[in-house]
């Protein structure tokens, strides 16, 4: 009696909420590109790309940490920064950071056996998605620092793996003890959010005819 061999399953938007183990998840090759796909406690989670108001200031950040590499004297320190990566949780889950760093490795990480130094979020209109980034527990795993850039609360909530936590105000610039010499100035990255903003409905107003 042959074995028939079962294919990961083709994940879309109707696979939220359905039951998968990790390494199912992980075998999956197929997907609809136009949302993106987390393991939560075993349940995958699904949810749009990210809008060009938190994408944008993501791929800006991305080329800041780049030149701060390449320019900046002690750019070594940084050894790799990537856009949209799966962090292993010690659960089993599955959680897709915006951009991830591995700092003070001297080398080049290898992101399933390495998790980042540091994860950034940048949360999105969705409720339910912002809540999950608020619950994230990145320290488990040895992230040292994880920050939520939130634009609806002009704020940045920075984690470290010891539990404490630091706000960073609208106005203020944040700098990693990882990253010497790196500053993350908040307001420039609402800035780059807020030029995505929805204009505000245009009212049509009847015109008025004479007989």
């Amino acid at each position: 009696m042959s074995l028939v061999e079962t294919k990961p399953p083709r994940l879309s938007r109707r696979s939220n909420g359905m039951e998968l183990p990790p390494e199912d998840f992980d075998a999956v090759t197929r997907w609809d590109p136009a949302y993106r796909y987390e393991l939560i406690h075993g349940v995958v989670i699904v949810s749009p790309i990210p809008a060009e108001g938190e994408a944008q200031p993501v791929d800006r950040l991305g080329y800041l940490l780049q030149r701060y590499q390449a320019d900046h004297p002690k750019g070594a320190s940084l050894d790799l920064t990537l856009p949209e990566r799966y962090v292993y949780l010690s659960d089993g889950s599955r959680r897709r950071a915006d951009r991830v760093v591995w700092a003070g490795l001297g080398r080049q990480p290898d992101p399933k056996l390495n998790p980042p130094s540091i994860a950034i979020e940048f949360v999105p209109k969705s409720r339910s998605d912002r809540k999950h980034d608020y619950e994230i527990k990145y320290r488990e795993v040895g992230v040292a620092e994880y920050s939520i850039i939130d634009r609806f609360s002009r704020t940045m909530t920075v984690s470290f793996v010891d539990g404490t936590e630091r706000l960073v105000a609208e106005q203020e610039a944040y700098e990693s003890r990882l990253l010497p010499g790196f500053e993350l100035p908040l307001q420039e990255r609402l800035a780059i959010a807020d030029r995505w903003k929805s204009p505000p409905a245009i009212r049509r107003s009847r015109r008025r005819t004479t007989d």
